[in-house]
């Protein structure tokens, strides 16, 4: 029998393969929290999970490329690579699974600084326009 980590991230991985935020709402539990280094407080509720997670889809998109991944039974570190308007970035996604293998919690880090103020500004184009 799986994890709850072995089957999310399985769900993950084809989600953001395919490239199509459509999958997203599936995968994610009604209650889970995004937290995000560009927004103060934590987004709550599948929607702006959703929302968040469409939007870096858009905005990490063809580039992105998951590098590392470290996992215990619920949970996953996933170390990342991508490009967003020439400036390269590098994070982490942290992830907790429920039972189900539904996203409870979404956390992102990003490094360098100069490409954090990159994923902010096209995720703040995506999210209000």
């Amino acid at each position: 029998m799986s994890t709850p980590a072995e089957t999310g991230l399985a769900r993950w991985h084809a989600a953001v393969e395919s490239g199509d935020p459509a999958a997203l709402p599936a995968l994610v539990a009604p209650d889970a929290v995004f937290r995000s280094p560009a927004v103060h407080s934590p987004q709550e509720g599948r929607d702006l999970v959703v929302a968040y997670l469409g939007a870096a889809f858009v905005v990490l998109g063809p580039e992105l490329a998951y590098h590392d991944t470290w996992t215990r039974e619920s949970d996953a570190v996933l170390r990342f690579t991508t490009e967003v308007d020439g400036m390269q970035v590098e994070g982490i996604d942290m992830i907790r699974w429920d039972d189900d293998g539904l996203i409870t919690e979404f956390t992102v880090m990003v490094r360098p600084f100069k490409a954090l103020e990159a994923v902010i500004a096209a995720m703040a184009k995506q999210l209000f326009g």
